[in-house]
């Protein structure tokens, strides 16, 4: 009887397994990503059946804080590469930080000719409303100022901004008619969603620094296979290619020091 009842919990114990458990993932990743990582999961789907992936989408600032508190992600996404250097510095990961991508933003709008645009038209008195996401916890927010300061007009410019949480928020924004133009991340002005529904421009890169961005496993995930597995899928010839395809320039080495 004894044995029954080991065999019984031992069978318990293999079914609760956290080891056993590792068909899934929860991923927070950068807004920016939205419709390129849709596609990404979708695709690591056909040839992994069974993987539950679970993806939240919003400010890589936001992600990074939540990480320190515990929030339950075994990968972090971030469009400022800064932040997981961060969380590995501090003990919060288990990998190292690998670049996987350098972000664009550019100038759009529904209802303006945005192919001829810049950011010195954007002191117009025509132009009321402008889109950034917040520069104090979003990267694509943060390189926005930075770009608007370099060509010395974000004085005039900042009464007529309009923050969202994150460059996805950002992007509905402008969309919605809240703003005239927005300044986006280009992976977002080149999805189905946006494509076509309004007219951009690239902002020179030389006015802001790079949006290099990068992403670990974190210390949760440190036994989680699949989440290893995901990073591989990341670095692969065919996952690079559908990262082009949204705007973002790849990194030569994608690992960071």
């Amino acid at each position: 009887m004894n044995v029954f009842r080991f065999i019984g919990f031992a069978l318990i114990v293999a079914v609760t397994s956290p080891a056993l458990a590792a068909d899934k993932l929860t991923i927070a990743a950068a807004a920016d990503l939205k419709y390129c990582f849709d596609e990404i999961v979708a695709d690591f789907k056909k040839t992994h059946a069974g993987a539950d992936i679970d993806v939240t989408y919003g400010s890589s600032g936001n992600f990074k804080t939540q990480i320190e508190q515990g929030a339950p992600f075994d990968l972090y996404f971030s469009a400022d590469i800064e932040f997981p250097r961060e969380l590995v510095r501090a003990g919060f990961a288990s990998s190292d930080v690998e670049r996987y991508a350098i972000g664009r933003i550019v100038l759009w709008s529904p209802t303006l000719d945005a192919t001829k645009l810049r950011l010195g038209d954007l002191t117009r008195s025509d132009i009321t409303k402008v889109a950034i996401a917040n520069p104090q916890h979003a990267p694509y927010g943060k390189r926005a100022e930075e770009a608007l300061r370099a060509s010395g007009v974000w004085e005039k410019v900042e009464p007529k901004l309009v923050f969202g949480e994150n460059i996805a928020q950002t992007a509905q924004f402008v969309q919605s008619g809240n703003a005239q133009v927005g300044i986006l991340a280009f992976s977002l002005v080149l999805s189905p969603e946006m494509a076509g529904k309004g007219t951009y421009s690239l902002i020179p890169d030389n006015l802001h620094k790079p949006i290099e961005q990068g992403f670990i496993i974190t210390k949760r995930a440190a036994g989680n296979m699949l989440a290893k597995t995901f990073a591989d899928y990341i670095g692969l010839r065919t996952t690079r290619q559908r990262m082009a395809s949204y705007g973002f320039a790849l990194p030569v080495s994608a690992s960071g020091p």
